[in-house]
């Protein structure tokens, strides 16, 4: 019996490698396939994964392609020659061949900034296949976002590594009721535990917290989180009601191994229907019997008294510095004061996404400091009128 859905999609992976290890090196991230993978396990089933560079060039990064299942396509660049990129001709003409012999190939991912993939998006799109662009913010030529179906910037996607930083940007912001000293900077680092800029322009760096010891109601916490956030991603990037069968596929696609009966379960909806007893998700009659449509709650679980929880860390915060706290390091304190916090078991992706959340739901203010490469968050005071 068949166990692909005809109405799956089915993608194909073309990465640019120098392109966008080159692009993440300048804004401080490495490329790593392993976020990128993750999101597009979301969208569909990964049917073929390629690569190209001279990697001699790239030596660090074979290891991370290999353990991520890429196919790595050798093209060396010639030294008695002008260096033009041999590897983009050979991408698109890889590309094109596959869209020309594969019909069951619904979805071309093509991984790079370079205007110069521009044309093979149009003819992909001419032979009706749906082409989902990846590239880095601010070194992704504008020419070729429009030219996609969808567009992912690499450095948004929750995961992807930063390298070390050189330096801390300094806390400016942290002047909102001082003169701005140097103390109040050092207070808002040390107060916050500021590290690496968790939930800048690109996702959070803080991972969840280490476990000192596994047991089954942790392992099932686990799982949870798991599914509200691919549930979540599947929402982001697909039209209309995720079926079951949908959100399982997924699952089994981030991870084979996945078995509902290591948590206790007999099949996996009964493991929706203990998720839903719990309201951590809704299940509704779907359009086929026994396939129930999954959604969130209209209010998830426990969501008002997370907000609760950062309008008075952030309230906290803003005396004991005597300015805005950053975002850097905003969910170690979340965390001091209630161990369990996780945004994701609410069904956000990622912090900052969290704290957009109650940015719209007028919990907190957040302004994005230039000069810092930093959000920073504060509470508005009743009356505030924010031209103080």
């Amino acid at each position: 019996m068949a166990t692909s859905d005809a109405s799956e999609e089915r993608l194909a992976l073309f990465v640019d490698h120098e392109n966008v290890a080159i692009g993440a090196r300048d804004i401080g991230y490495r490329f790593d396939p392993a976020p990128l993978l993750e999101a597009l396990a979301e969208r569909g089933r990964l049917i073929t994964r390629r690569a190209y560079a001279d990697w001699n060039l790239f030596k660090d990064d074979r290891r991370g392609m290999v353990d991520a299942n890429v196919e790595l396509i050798e093209i060396p660049q010639r030294s008695d020659s002008v260096r033009k990129n041999a590897a983009d001709i050979q991408m698109a003409v890889d590309a094109m061949e596959l869209a020309l012999t594969r019909d069951f190939v619904s979805t071309f991912v093509i991984v790079s900034g370079d205007s110069d993939f521009t044309p093979l998006v149009g003819k992909l799109r001419e032979l009706n296949k749906r082409v989902i662009g990846v590239g880095l913010k601010g070194s992704t030529s504008a020419m070729l976002p429009p030219a996609c179906d969808e567009f992912i910037f690499y450095d948004r996607l929750e995961g992807a590594p930063r390298r070390q930083a050189s330096k801390e940007p300094a806390a400016s912001r942290a002047k909102k009721k001082t003169s701005g000293s140097k103390a109040a900077s050092a207070g808002a680092a040390a107060a916050t535990g500021r590290g690496p800029a968790e939930g800048s322009p690109a996702p959070e760096a803080s991972q969840e917290p280490a476990e000192s010891k596994s047991s089954q109601k942790q392992d099932l916490r686990k799982l949870e989180r798991v599914i509200t956030r691919t549930l979540a991603g599947i929402q982001s990037s697909a039209a209309g009601s995720v079926q079951a069968s949908n959100l399982k596929r997924a699952l089994l696609r981030k991870d084979p191994t996945f078995n509902e009966g290591d948590f206790g379960f007999r099949g996996f909806r009964e493991l929706l229907r203990h998720l839903a007893d719990n309201k951590v998700i809704t299940l509704t009659d779907g359009s086929a019997p026994g396939d129930p449509e999954v959604d969130f709650p209209s209010t998830p679980r426990d969501e008002d008294v997370a907000f609760d929880l950062l309008r008075s860390t952030v309230k906290e915060l803003m005396v004991e510095l005597g300015g805005d706290p950053p975002l850097s390091g905003l969910k170690d304190q979340l965390r001091k004061r209630e161990p369990e916090f996780s945004e994701k078991d609410l069904g956000y992706s990622g912090f900052l996404q969290f704290c957009k959340a109650a940015v719209t739901k007028d919990v907190v203010e957040m302004d994005w400091e230039e000069e810092d490469a930093e959000y920073y968050l504060y509470v508005r005071e009743d009356g505030d009128d924010g031209n103080a």
